[in-house]
């Protein structure tokens, strides 16, 4: 049963009004043809208005869709599911929210490395609702430098609210090991594409976010902090997230402008959700095309376009 998120009810009125039309020519009895006709152009006109404007704050919204697809939905689809799960970071444990392991695209050999949210109740607390602890982010630099050992290319997807902020992941030294990722990852000897595929949330996302090429999907954001905790620390309540969501230019739109990212992948009417298939093969074709491009540039350069691309954030002049 699909799904409507508050400012799609609108939809969810002709949807209803369509099965109702496809329940009364199924009877034969009626000619419906031509009220289906209409009902359709209604729905793609609608789907137009709707998403053609979406605000910042209903962005935000649809990159939390339930529907919505997780890391490991792309790596298994892209890959044809020829995707080898590695698990551990060899001193803790096996964290469930940061996924990684070697696929394949075409004819060449990745590193997958991202946040995995749950699709049900369940599956959200076996993975932490995609919260990282420090072994998860040790996890992912092993891989990383798995990556680097046998020149294979690394490809970060993130889907985060954040790194987890419990006192264990704090006891096990949560900001160092994000820290230590930054660090590490400037200096990788091997091209890495980083892509925001729904929510990338301050250092949750930061952990594995230092790539060659930086890209976002349409309906996803990336910020230091979320409209709701930013609404609650400036206005003491969440009643002010949408006026957030706005002042924070959490969008790849807002992103693209401030030079933040190099790329936005447009996304299905309504949402990745809406066709997982086409946009399933629309970034497997971005990453193997961008990887292709990189390719063709010396690991030296690599870096000090890497390196030289952040220090560059926040550097102002008149």
């Amino acid at each position: 049963m699909m799904e409507y998120l508050d400012f799609e009810l609108p939809l969810k009125d002709l949807n209803e009004q369509l099965e109702n039309c496809k329940k009364l020519g199924d009877d034969g009895k009626v000619d419906v043809k031509d009220m289906l006709k209409e009902i359709k152009s209604q729905i793609v006109l609608k789907k137009k208005e709707i998403y053609g404007s979406l605000t910042p704050w209903q962005r935000v919204q649809l990159s939390r869709h339930p529907s919505r697809p997780y890391t490991l939905d792309y790596i298994e689809n892209m890959t044809s599911n020829n995707f080898l799960e590695l698990h551990g970071d060899r001193n803790i444990s096996d964290d469930k929210a940061m996924i990684g392991g070697l696929g394949k695209l075409n004819n060449q050999t990745f590193m997958f490395i991202g946040q995995q949210k749950g699709n049900n109740i369940k599956s959200r607390q076996y993975r932490n609702f995609g919260m990282a602890n420090p072994e998860g982010y040790r996890k992912a630099l092993r891989l990383m430098k798995l990556a680097e050992k046998f020149s294979l290319p690394i490809v970060a997807l993130i889907d985060t609210p954040g790194a987890y902020p419990g006192i264990e992941a704090e006891e096990k030294g949560q900001a160092e090991a994000i820290a230590r990722n930054l660090y590490e990852m400037f200096k990788i000897r091997t091209q890495i594409i980083v892509v925001v595929i729904g929510e990338g949330a301050s250092g949750g996302a930061l952990g594995i976010g230092v790539g060659d090429k930086i890209m976002m999907l349409e309906n996803t954001w990336y910020s230091v902090i979320s409209p709701e905790s930013c609404s609650s620390i400036l206005w003491r309540s969440w009643d002010h997230k949408e006026q957030a969501a706005e002042a924070l230019k959490l969008t790849p739109m807002d992103m693209k402008k401030n030079k933040l990212i190099d790329k936005i992948i447009k996304e299905p009417l309504g949402g990745a959700h809406q066709n997982p298939g086409k946009i399933y093969n629309s970034l497997k074709k971005v990453i193997i095309n961008t990887f292709n491009e990189l390719k063709k540039q010396s690991i030296n350069e690599l870096l000090k376009k890497r390196m030289a691309r952040f220090t560059d954030m926040g550097m102002y002049s008149d």
